[in-house]
C-alpha cells in the first residue's frame, strides 16, 4: 500500500543529479529542480540534452550516479521502487508501446490488478480513469481499432488508473491531428495531478504549462515562466529551440 504524501511536500525534488552511461558518456552533470504539487511544467531541450535520461531516473529505471531524486518525499532507491513506480506515471511517446492487451478495459486494469485490486473496486477504478480521458465508450474495444489520438488517451488512462502523484508525458502532442491535440490539451488541463511534459512542441508547452525548464548539456540551463523563456530569441537559439515559422508569442 502506498503511503499518503505529506501535505506541503513537493511532487518532485531532484538534487545534484549526475549520471554517466556504462560506455562513459556523461548525460547529466548536476541537475537541480523542484516541482510543486499540482504544477504543470514543460521540460524543453534539444536532442541529446539528457531529457530521456532524467525521466528514467524519476521511477528508478536508471540509478543516480551522484545526487538524489525524491517523489512526494520518498527517495528513489532500490527498496522504494514499488512505491515510487506507483507514484510516477510515465506516458510513452508511442501509445502502442503501452497498450498490449485484447481490450481497452484489460489495458487500463493491468496496473491496478497487479497492485492487488479485484472485482467491483477494480471495475470502478478502470471506468473512472476512462471517464477522465473521455474514452469510457471504448472500454470493450480492441486498442488497435482506435485512432492514434484515442490510443494516446487510453495510454493516459492506464497511468491515471494507478492514481499517480506525477504524470510524465513524453512528446504528448506528436503525431496528433489538430482536433486530437486540442482534446488532449483539454484533458490535461482538467486533471488534478502534477504534470511534467517533455516536449519539442513549444506552442503546446505555452498552452499548457505556465513554467518551463530548459535542459541543455546535462544541466538545467533555464527555469522560468514559459512565456518569458519562449519570448527570448537568443535563449532559444543558444539551446537549439525554435518556434514554428510565423508563430508569435501572444501578448498578455
Amino acid at each position: 500500500m502506498v503511503n499518503t504524501p505529506e501535505s506541503g511536500v513537493n511532487s518532485l525534488e531532484v538534487r545534484k543529479l549526475a549520471y554517466a552511461y556504462p560506455d562513459g558518456t556523461q548525460a547529466l552533470f548536476g541537475v537541480d529542480l523542484s516541482i510543486a504539487r499540482g504544477e504543470r511544467v514543460a521540460l524543453l531541450g534539444p536532442n541529446g540534452a539528457g531529457k530521456t535520461t532524467l525521466v528514467m531516473h524519476l521511477n528508478g529505471i536508471l540509478t543516480a550516479g551522484h545526487g538524489s531524486v525524491a517523489v512526494a518525499g520518498t527517495p528513489v532507491r532500490a527498496d522504494t521502487l514499488k512505491e515510487v513506480r506507483q507514484r510516477v506515471g510515465l506516458v510513452f511517446q508511442d501509445p502502442d508501446d503501452q497498450l498490449f492487451m485484447p481490450t481497452v478495459r484489460d489495458d487500463v486494469a493491468f496496473g491496478p490488478a497487479n497492485a492487488g485490486l479485484r472485482g467491483e473496486q477494480l471495475d470502478r477504478v478502470v471506468k473512472e480513469a476512462l471517464e477522465r480521458v473521455g474514452m469510457l465508450e471504448a472500454i470493450d474495444r480492441p486498442p488497435h481499432h482506435l485512432s492514434f489520438g484515442q490510443r494516446r488517451r487510453v495510454a493516459v488512462a492506464t497511468v491515471l488508473a494507478m492514481k499517480p502523484e506525477i504524470l510524465v508525458l513524453d512528446e504528448p502532442s506528436s503525431n496528433l491531428d489538430p482536433a486530437a491535440r486540442r482534446e488532449l490539451a483539454e484533458i490535461l488541463r482538467s486533471l488534478d495531478v502534477t504534470v511534467l511534459m517533455v516536449t519539442h512542441d513549444l506552442p503546446y508547452a505555452l498552452e499548457l504549462c505556465e513554467r518551463s525548464l530548459i535542459l541543455s548539456g546535462g544541466v538545467i540551463a533555464s527555469d522560468g515562466p514559459t512565456r518569458e523563456l519562449l519570448a527570448d530569441a537568443d535563449l532559444l537559439a543558444e539551446h537549439r529551440l525554435e518556434l514554428p515559422y510565423g508563430f508569435a508569442i501572444p501578448a498578455v
